[in-house]
């Protein structure tokens, strides 16, 4: 394994190193388990993928591990939420007045078919060169076998028996299906949750070279709308021009979402959002952005990067809310043609949002935008899934978020840089309901793949992610006795 960051070489890297041939082999096989939460079919693989994970925590010696879940669970010792099995885990440390940090994750794992792309079975994975690849080694078992192969380092580096604080973990089962029962677990458990600070491990970095701490995600509300017409599909000689037309009624209707600067276009929609600082957008225009290869990546044929005018691609991911259309289906799409008018079109979207955008306000007011856009002739069925997910925006002064930008920086040899993600989780319920600050964690890259085909970790990284973890540990451990 070659590893091009560079590294002071401190006991916790040795410790990280003694162990990396067992983590690479103990990662694999967990991965090997397709605990797709999406699909009902596989709700039993969630079950054995909790069971596996516990199992390891009870082996490295957590004196406290739980599964929780649908009694269903394969370990047998399920609760009565309804949530997919999630695992908890609590090591006390020696000292009783030491701070609790809970690290938060998830085991569930995004569907994967060889048929979508894949270059070898998901569910079957492979090192190639300095990379694992398989279906969650990035997102997120990767990085949940990183804390532990972390704590284990932190130990044999201290020659402790217990933590230098309180350490929790929860991972969840269901993070890739939207987290439906989170906000149920932490109501049922919220006394075995208590902490003082939460660490999330969902999350990754800008790029390889120059490691950056994620401060910020974006929240997410979902919206779908049927338009329907005449009762089936009609002859589009005989009614073709005469009636209205879902299809094309839809298609206008999502066109409307945007203006021509490619801001959103519901009013109100801005009303709220607190733009970025120009200290912020100054840190990350200093930031590297190879905008071919980023396109090269993940978003090959893209062709050229767009969006809202007068931001840059980093500010429009991280600091701009969207509204992205997901799917737009009606009528014939076969071979040939059909001659028709057809009879209803189904229109999916997301919105992602940014500090201080509420979702339920959001949420108003995008059905209010349809709602006033059904015209003449057409029907129409308009529904936004569950509460949406709330942004959620670190405090960059925070001792908890200086400590892991100061570990880090230890374990990759170079400053870590402050950044955000343009993606969604569950970190605005975890903190609220918690009552606790949270900042996160995580070595991912944009070139890792997530969700996608040939999802991948770069091993090295994660060596590096573990030991950044142990010198959390020790340094928030300091921080407690100052």
């Amino acid at each position: 394994m070659t590893d091009t960051v560079a590294n002071s070489g401190t006991v916790e890297q040795a410790q990280v190193a003694q162990r990396a041939d067992a983590f690479v082999a103990e990662l694999s096989e967990w991965l090997r388990i397709p605990s797709i939460s999406a699909d009902p079919g596989h709700h039993g693989d969630v079950a054995r993928s909790a069971a596996w994970l516990e199992a390891t925590l009870r082996r490295d010696g957590w004196p406290t591990v739980e599964v929780w879940g649908r009694a269903s669970g394969a370990t047998g010792n399920g609760d009565d939420t309804a949530a997919l099995p999630a695992v908890y885990a609590h090591w006390p440390a020696a000292d009783p007045a030491a701070p609790t940090v809970l690290i938060y994750g998830h085991h569930d794992v995004q569907p994967a078919d060889l048929e979508d792309g894949w270059s070898f079975a998901p569910f079957e994975p492979r090192v190639v060169g300095e990379e694992l690849r398989g279906r969650g080694a990035s997102d997120d078992k990767g990085h949940i076998a990183m804390v532990l192969l972390g704590v284990r380092a932190h130990l044999a580096a201290t020659g402790a028996s217990a933590p230098a604080v309180s350490l929790k973990l929860l991972v969840e089962g269901e993070e890739e299906s939207g987290s439906p029962h989170l906000a149920e677990v932490l109501a049922a458990h919220g006394e075995a949750l208590t902490c003082d600070e939460i660490v999330v491990t969902d999350t990754g970095m800008v790029d390889r070279d120059v490691p950056t701490v994620c401060t910020g995600m974006r929240g997410l509300v979902d919206l779908e709308v049927v338009f329907h017409g005449a009762s089936v599909d009609l002859h589009s000689g005989q009614f073709g021009g005469a009636v209205s037309n879902p299809v094309t009624e839809l298609a206008a209707l999502v066109a409307a979402f945007h203006d021509d600067a490619g801001r959103v276009a519901v009013p109100g929609f801005y009303d709220d959002v607190r733009e970025p600082t120009a200290q912020e957008r100054a840190a990350w225009a200093a930031l590297p952005f190879d905008e071919p290869a980023w396109l090269a990546g993940s978003a090959a044929g893209a062709g050229a990067t767009a969006g809202e005018d007068g931001w840059s691609t980093y500010e429009r991911l991280w600091a701009r809310p969207t509204a992205e259309v997901n799917g737009l289906h009606g009528g014939y799409a076969g071979p040939g043609h059909k001659t028709i008018v057809p009879h209803s079109a189904t229109a999916k979207m997301t919105f992602r949002l940014v500090a201080d955008q509420d979702p339920a306000r959001i949420k108003a007011l995008v059905e209010r935008f349809v709602n006033d856009r059904v015209p003449a002739g057409i029907t129409a069925e308009v529904s936004t899934g569950g509460p949406g997910v709330p942004p959620l925006i670190c405090d960059l002064d925070s001792d908890l978020v200086a400590s892991i930008r100061e570990a880090m920086g230890i374990a990759l040899g170079a400053e870590v840089l402050p950044a955000r993600e343009g993606g969604s989780g569950p970190e605005a319920l975890l903190t609220t309901e918690l009552d606790a600050p949270l900042a996160f964690l995580g070595v991912m890259l944009p070139g890792d793949r997530i969700h996608a085909p040939d999802e991948r970790a770069v091993l090295p990284l994660l060596l590096r992610g573990a030991e950044s973890v142990a010198h959390l540990v020790r340094l928030l451990g300091e921080r407690a006795r100052a």
